[in-house]
């Protein structure tokens, strides 16, 4: 690995305000407004590092700065009969965009799923992302037959009102 490689590490608490900051960067790439993400420093608190963690993240650092991150956790497919490792979020600051830090974040969590016995690694990206040439570079495949379907808040709670909790 160079000097000029990026460290990756696991994140901590104290990374709270940077995931936050970094999930705020993701959403101005996507052409999202800043009042999409809802996201707080006491969620990633909560949901990252509290009693039942749901997410774990990476943060790549250049010169102990931090320029990149990825969010993961654990998803399950029935056929493989084993977790795989879900990539809900993947950012690198722009200025660091082509120097190895989401190929580095990405061999990261490939290493994390193989050492984990995890079988898949598996994101979403959208349609019009450049990333796609990158992922494609690196062996991912789009699906051509499985599309994602999302329910939103508002749905969950209207579905969820024809149903009592499971016994």
């Amino acid at each position: 690995m160079s000097d000029d490689a990026p460290q990756i590490r696991f994140a901590s608490s104290d990374d709270a305000a940077t995931i936050v900051r970094f999930v705020r960067g993701l959403a101005a790439f996507e052409r999202e407004p800043a009042s999409s993400v809802r996201l707080s420093e006491a969620d990633i608190l909560r949901d990252g590092f509290g009693e039942q963690p749901r997410f774990e993240s990476l943060i790549a650092e250049r010169a102990g700065r931090p320029v990149g991150f990825a969010l993961f956790f654990p998803n399950y497919s029935t056929w493989e009969g084993r977790p795989g490792l879900f990539i809900e979020d993947l950012f690198v600051e722009e200025a660091e965009r082509g120097r190895g830090v989401g190929r580095a974040l990405l061999a990261a969590c490939a290493r994390v799923a193989l050492d984990r016995g995890w079988g898949r690694l598996e994101l979403s990206v959208l349609d019009w992302n450049p990333a796609r040439r990158f992922y494609a570079r690196l062996g991912m495949q789009q699906s051509e037959t499985w599309l994602p379907y999302r329910l939103e808040p508002e749905g969950v709670a209207a579905l969820a009102s024809e149903a009592r909790p499971p016994d």
